[in-house]
């Protein structure tokens, strides 16, 4: 008897599971059988160096945390305050743009602008009374993770303050209230209610950071447990240590994740915002002056790293470079692996959307199997691309060339780390299309590639291409698996911007960082128009 739509679908869904499963699973089987096979060498690893290296981890993202939250409250409360100023959509859409920059380019326009030769290094070091030592360092990670991840906060604290609803504002107004009693009961309680799940998705970001660190760290003393790892590999080909730095890596995030789990916070973050705001009451004179000062300080610390990248960049001499074979073949590859890992992507994510709305509408509704289709995805979260790639690289260096795979582990990384996203942007589609259409199809047959192709694919092209240019922007900027795998055979454009960074090509990787971030943002402004809702 030929099976059902419904158990095809769910059947591609368990596909979808069992593949990312043996992606995991692959990477720990590799740091088991490498930590059985020297297990002595694991045990000794543990010493002051990787002590200091795990608490300067959990230090910077505390450090980073703070330096990004505090100041978006106070942001995001500005711009609530501030519901029709000219210049809040423009700050609204400049604030989503480090969303879609890749890390290693944000670096290099951090370093372009407060490095010891950068833009500000003369007006720092007069302020600093002598010569201006550069940004690296810790204060070079803590300025590179602000810069990420206090729009990020900024943009989560003010859709917060959006679900204030009307009356509260009105009734507020009516009582005459001012500034500090409008925050002390309004705006605190919900800000406050949001603050454990902003802070704590900061700091797994910070703590899971890896191109950031391994650009700005500057030597051992400013390094992570990722960067060590790649070390450890890359250069000391120090298995052993490689395996006990991994699972310290493993057990920081795990923490991280089920606090945020616990805390009810968003994992994936919100790349989309209305510009729209419910008007609380007018503010008075000195409050505008005081938030319109802290806006254009936000403004200039956001706007001035992508100033300085696009100057840099314009100043390379960009007509030789785009004649170089090695960035031809490095656009190329970056460009393929990158649509490669988005298609998968795009199709892991369909399937576990579709499989979970197959298994809501059955008899197994609130299985186990269901919760995983639902939430199960999103804990890939829990190891970071540069452990996956670890332990692929221990477990198949016993059996083959680990860079012949470069290719294979590149996409099929990129694709899982990219799926919750796609998730987040098909699912709304996906079960308010089934709501309307399944009975209606049930009743008169359509089934398969008909239902897609006259039913399906109309409603959710939208949100596929809207994932599908989100996930490509994302595999297009990644430095975390091709700095294991990458070689001078299989470079990427982020490879490539590294090495002309390492071998103080300073002008070829301004050029190189401009091509690239202008590819990742024209695919992150493609994302946000399909994602935009069709005028009517």
């Amino acid at each position: 008897m030929p099976a059902s739509p419904i158990d095809r679908r769910i059947l591609a869904g368990i596909t979808a599971l069992t593949a990312i499963g043996i992606l995991i699973g692959g990477a720990f089987l590799g740091l088991i059988l490498e930590g059985f096979g020297d297990w002595s060498g694991a045990i000794a690893a543990f010493d002051s160096y990787l002590l200091r290296i795990t608490l300067f981890t959990v230090w910077q993202a505390a450090l980073s945390t703070l330096l990004s939250v505090a100041p978006a409250i106070l942001l995001a409360r500005a711009l609530s305050r501030h519901p029709a100023f000219p210049g809040r959509a423009l700050i609204l859409r400049l604030f989503a743009l480090p969303l879609a920059l890749p890390a290693i380019v944000a670096a290099l326009g951090l370093l372009e602008l407060f490095g010891r030769a950068g833009y500000l290094a003369g007006v720092l070091g007069w302020l600093g009374g002598g010569d201006w030592p550069g940004i690296y360092g810790l204060s070079g990670i803590l300025v590179a993770h602000v810069f990420f991840n206090l729009p990020l906060a900024t943009r989560l604290f003010l859709e917060a303050l959006n679900t204030v609803s009307s009356d509260q504002w009105r009734l507020a107004s009516q009582l005459g209230m001012h500034a500090g009693p409008s925050f002390r009961f309004i705006e605190w309680p919900v800000l406050r209610s949001a603050l454990p799940g902003v802070a704590g998705l900061v700091f797994m970001l910070c703590i899971t950071s890896f191109t950031l660190v391994l650009t700005l760290g500057g030597g051992p003393r400013a390094t992570t447990l990722e960067v060590a790892i790649y070390q450890a590999l890359r250069f000391d080909f120090d298995p052993a240590r490689a395996v006990t730095l991994t699972i310290l890596q493993i057990g920081l995030t795990v923490a991280a994740v089920l606090a945020l789990a616990r805390l009810g916070a968003n994992m994936t973050g919100e790349a989309n915002l209305s510009v729209a705001s419910l008007r609380p009451p007018a503010a008075g004179k000195g409050e505008t002056a005081l938030n319109a000062i802290l806006l254009g300080l936000a403004l200039l610390f956001v706007a001035g790293p992508l100033v300085a990248t696009l100057m840099s960049g314009l100043q390379a001499d960009l007509l030789r470079l785009a004649g170089e074979a090695s960035v031809q073949k490095a656009t190329a590859t970056s460009v393929l692996l990158a649509l490669t890992a988005s298609a998968l992507s795009v199709a892991l994510a369909w399937s576990l959307v579709a499989a979970r709305r197959a298994l809501a509408a059955s008899r197994r509704s609130g299985s186990l199997l269901e919760r995983m289709m639902d939430t199960g995805a999103g804990f890939v979260l829990v190891v970071p691309p540069i452990v996956i790639g670890a332990g692929w690289f221990l477990l198949v260096r016993r059996h083959a060339d680990v860079f012949a795979i470069a290719p294979v582990m590149i996409v099929t990384v990129n694709a899982v780390m990219a799926m919750p996203f796609a998730i987040r942007a098909i699912r709304p589609a996906h079960d308010a299309a089934a709501e309307r259409h399944d009975r209606l199809c049930a009743g008169l047959g359509i089934f398969g590639w008909t239902r897609l192709k006259l039913i399906d694919w109309p409603v959710l092209k939208r949100a596929l291409s809207t994932a599908g240019a989100f996930a490509m922007a994302l595999s297009l900027g990644d430095l975390g698996v091709v700095a294991l795998f990458g070689s001078d055979s299989v470079q990427t454009l982020p490879y490539l911007l590294l090495a002309r960074m390492g071998s103080y090509r300073t002008a070829d990787a301004a050029g190189v960082a401009l091509l690239l971030g202008l590819l990742c943002l024209a695919l992150m402004m493609i994302a946000d128009r399909f994602g935009r809702e069709p005028a009517r």
